[in-house]
């Protein structure tokens, strides 16, 4: 895939930061709960993240909670995920997340559980006190977003990121196994709204966007702009890459 370096502005969280660190302990308590919920058969089923099933899936989460939730692990992971991703030429990224999921292929169900149940309010404490020198920093490596690199702060990942990424990998799981999601608006449609409002700041373009169910709501700008309906939780998923989407929803936001 070709990609081009945006002269754009630095991405930012724009989630005050309580709201975002409350999301992000309520995130964690959500997806440990879910995967308490699953059966035996459940955490073999495959994925919409191609090269994982919902125990793989699970592992990279732990993994990602792990990371944050203490110094020195995260330090590891991200020495050992850099060194590995030089060996074989792959981006950092899928270094570590192929780290997190190797490390924990011993791991059963009933652990992997537990270790999520465990490291949820420890991780959410690690983001929480990530000192704001540190989150005003930019990240040393460009991430691709729709075929174009731009530049994060490390406040954008620790914010937003980290919990964009928990809620849509519980998503995955409730879509692999049939298990309900119970999405609130108190919570999810939270999530929701800042996903919309960064997809129109992409686009910049007029639009009407109805999103339904519980974590749904309508927004507009401009005017004479296409008109969209959809679900609250496919829409995000569209915007991912978990779907294809026409016009505006070809939008990609990160997750």
């Amino acid at each position: 895939m070709t990609t081009s370096t945006t002269t754009g502005a630095v991405r930012r969280s724009a989630l005050d930061r309580r709201t975002a660190m409350t999301l992000a302990a309520e995130e964690y308590r959500r997806f440990a709960a879910a995967l308490e919920r699953l059966d035996a058969a459940d955490w073999e089923r495959p994925t919409d993240c191609p090269a994982w099933d919902v125990r793989q899936v699970a592992a990279h989460v732990v993994g990602m909670e792990a990371m944050a939730a203490g110094i020195r692990e995260g330090a590891r992971q991200r020495r050992v995920a850099t060194a590995d991703a030089a060996a074989s030429g792959v981006a950092f990224i899928d270094a570590l997340t192929d780290l997190q999921v190797r490390e924990r292929a011993g791991h059963d169900p009933a652990r992997l559980a537990a270790e999520a149940r465990a490291l949820a309010p420890r991780a959410a404490r690690g983001r929480r006190l990530t000192p704001f020198v540190v989150r005003r920093m930019r990240m040393p490596v460009p991430q691709v977003v729709g075929g174009v690199a731009e530049v994060w702060t490390l406040g954008y990942l620790v914010d937003v990121i980290l919990t964009r990424d928990t809620w849509m990998h519980r998503v995955d799981i409730a879509t692999a196994t049939g298990t309900p999601l119970d999405p609130t608006a108190g919570h999810d449609g939270r999530i929701v709204a800042d996903v919309v409002a960064e997809w129109a700041g992409r686009h910049r373009t007029p639009y009407r966007l109805t999103l339904t169910g519980p974590a749904g709501g309508t927004w507009h700008a401009g005017t004479d702009g296409p008109e969209v309906e959809l679900d609250a939780v496919q829409f995000c998923r569209v915007l991912s890459g978990r779907g294809s989407g026409a016009g505006l929803l070809a939008t990609a936001v990160p997750f």
